[in-house]
């Protein structure tokens, strides 16, 4: 640890080259926070629904809701279709749903006919009150195109697949750019749907990276000064965190690892860390010349008192922070793992580098102890005094608040709710509750079933089996909104017998109902079944959003399957709606692993330091308190543990060993020593 102290140009050179390489890796990260980024590649879910992808559309969507009082007169109609072409254009966009693209089946001297909603070529031939009522009165748009009064219409937008935040953002921006382009920007009362939200997501990531980081280097840096009063150690402060963030951020692009907003927590993360160790060596260093040291003994001296305590400090913060590595949830697998070799990185700096280039650069004294330092030391030493003369008392105080604590941790409730991580005013938030107040649901589920054979979703028995499980759905307080291929089926069979609404059920007769599906010329058929006919989709539109709540409905509606079996028809369930609800699972998995793993770490590593298994018990306690703590303030204060707060337990635990490991080594050393005050 000493061999540097005479190489301050390799130092020097060193920091240099720890600037200069992540600059062109900087360029290149990849801002991403998609859905598909959280969920492991593995996971059944994700499985699932990626091989069902292949057969059907997503089922993420960017919704544009437009309100006004002249909706359906001919001028808007115009440039509505005239936004839906030019949307229809672009290869990012696999299909736009509007009143002049959706699908009506209607009944036709020689049987049915689909044909538009509203048809933008024949304008001229109907009054506005005709395609309000018309829209109003369609089967399947009120709920999802139409709201049920016909003040509001929607576009609906369905991308093509998607891999990236990125590419949503241009998708929204493409959209909001063709509602300006198209004269329709008077009229758009919302823009939302998955997509929006991720891209709301998105920009609130970049906001927090332009404030966490200026942020954290507005309290380490000012704080330094106010206890050292020293440039140089501002200077070597701010350089070595530049360093540090800099390389770990560029390790991420190294990896391939896309930057979410858990990535975002690791530069502040970091700096709060670093600044820690380098104001206990500045400490040590100052303690040192306050002993009459000077120059390479003093910082010998200071290096030998901190750099064992900030090693171990290191490995163990490190060690919590990689047990964050057996999180099933891919970003925070990647935090723990870039964070941790973050912290082992900033310890080799502090404890090798930064002493070398304080030998070479330091011209002022360190006797004199400046008034920030002079207020720590008071304050520390009349809390050491409280603590060794009324042991009793604070024994008692630590065991009358752990026994009220450890009982709140019980309501903890763990959710996750993308949209509670934005304010009631929020734009998303407030377009979201728009288009939940006028359309339906904006969390899609989808309830798939697998027929036996080919041909095998023909058979009326089948289909009754799944209509029944719709109508029970549509029951559900949950659901705004159902779409099947029963639904189409009964309308064919309905406007193939002169609209009598008496045919509007599902005929039992296979052959029939074979004949309608060939006959069948529209383009909203082969989003709800495959061309086999043997797996279809019945599509829902949810107006919950948690996790929580997701699971509940899930397993409800899972006994309800289980306890009447759709004929013999296997079903699975898919769509964000599912994945959402995984994420509670995960989140208990990953939160139970990474505090075993992070636990048994430091446990091992503390036995290695203090070889006494007193010692390491007794160290144990400071540094599983916090937890206890933070979880029991969490089930009081109503805090979910989400994907925000996952990572409390392994995060705390790593820097509560900090002060754990410099208070016990001091107090070791000093005994070893034979100091006794």
């Amino acid at each position: 640890m000493h061999w540097m102290l005479h190489k301050p140009r390799l130092a020097v050179a060193l920091f240099a080259l720890f600037l200069l390489v992540p600059g062109p890796l900087l360029l290149k990260v990849r801002l991403d926070n998609a859905p598909e980024i959280y969920f492991p590649a593995d996971d059944p879910a994700v499985v699932f629904d990626q091989a069902l992808r292949e057969q059907f559309p997503q089922d993420q969507v960017l919704v544009a809701l437009f309100q006004g009082d002249d909706l359906y007169e001919t001028a808007f109609l115009q440039k509505l279709d005239t936004l839906v072409q030019r949307l229809e254009m672009d290869p990012e966009v696999n299909r736009v749903l509007a009143v002049t693209t959706m699908d009506q089946i209607r009944a036709t001297p020689e049987g049915f006919a689909v044909e538009p909603l509203i048809n933008p070529m024949n304008l001229d031939e109907t009054t506005s009150a005709q395609r309000r009522e018309r829209a109003t009165q369609d089967r399947f748009a009120p709920g999802m195109i139409v709201a049920p009064e016909g003040d509001f219409l929607a576009v609906v937008l369905r991308p093509s697949p998607m891999e990236s935040s990125l590419q949503r953002l241009e998708l929204e921006q493409l959209l909001r750019r063709q509602i300006d382009a198209s004269g329709l920007s008077p009229w758009l009362s919302a823009v939302a749907g998955h997509v929006a939200l991720d891209v709301a997501q998105l920009r609130a990531m970049m906001v927090d990276l332009a404030t966490l980081i200026p942020g954290s280097l507005a309290i380490g840096l000012p704080l330094l000064w106010w206890l050292f009063r020293r440039w140089l150690v501002v200077a070597l402060a701010a350089t070595t965190i530049a360093a540090v963030t800099g390389m770990s951020v560029g390790l991420l692009v190294l990896l391939g690892k896309p930057f979410t907003l858990i990535s975002a927590i690791i530069p502040p993360l970091l700096t709060a860390l670093t600044v820690a160790m380098l104001m206990h060596l500045f400490n040590a260093i100052l303690h040192a010349a306050q002993r009459g040291l000077e120059g390479e003994e003093r910082m010998r001296a200071a290096i030998t008192s901190v750099a064992l305590p900030i090693a171990f400090t290191a490995l163990t913060t490190a060690a919590g922070l990689a047990s964050l590595m057996v999180s099933p949830i891919r970003p925070i697998e990647t935090f723990g793992m870039i964070a941790a070799i973050g912290v082992l990185f900033a310890a080799a700096i502090v404890i090798l580098l930064v002493p070398a280039l304080v030998m070479r650069f330091d011209r002022a004294g360190w006797v004199v102890q400046r008034r920030g330092m002079r207020w720590v030391d008071s304050f520390t030493d009349r809390m050491a005094r409280l603590a060794l003369r009324r042991v009793p008392w604070v024994l008692g105080g630590a065991t009358l608040l752990l026994a009220i604590a450890i009982p709140q941790i019980t309501r903890v409730e763990v959710e996750t709710d993308l949209y509670a991580f934005f304010s009631e005013s929020h734009p998303i938030t407030t377009a979201t509750r728009r288009v939940e107040e006028n359309l339906s649901g904006v969390m899609t589920f989808e309830v798939v079933f697998d027929g036996p054979e080919f041909n095998s979703l023909l058979q009326p028995q089948r289909l009754q089996a799944i209509r029944a499980v719709q109508q029970w759905l549509d029951e559900r307080p949950e659901v705004d909104y159902s779409l099947s291929l029963p639904d189409l089926i009964a309308e064919m069979h309905w406007a193939f017998n002169e609209e009598d609404p008496g045919f509007r059920a599902i005929p039992d007769n296979e052959p029939l109902i074979a004949q309608y599906l060939f006959i069948y010329d529209g383009r909203d058929l082969f989003d709800l079944v495959n061309r086999d006919f043997n797996r279809t989709r019945l599509v829902l539109n949810l107006n919950i959003t948690g996790a929580r709540e997701l699971n509940a409905f899930m397993a409800e509606l899972r006994a309800r399957l289980e306890a009447q079996p759709p004929a013999d028809l296997q079903w699975e369930f898919a769509g964000m709606g599912r994945l959402f609800a995984d994420q509670e699972r995960l989140l208990i998995q990953g939160q139970l692993d990474s505090l075993l793993v992070v636990v048994s770490l430091v446990l091992v590593m503390m036995g290695i330091m203090w070889r006494s298994l007193p010692v390491t018990l007794v160290s144990m306690v400071p540094n599983l308190a916090p937890v206890v703590f933070i979880f029991a303030l969490m089930g009081l204060l109503g805090i979910w543990l989400d994907m925000a707060t996952a990572m409390i337990a392994s995060v705390a635990v790593g820097i509560a060993l900090d002060d754990t490991i410099h208070i016990l080594h001091g107090y070791l050393e000093h005994r070893r020593t034979g100091y006794s005050e």
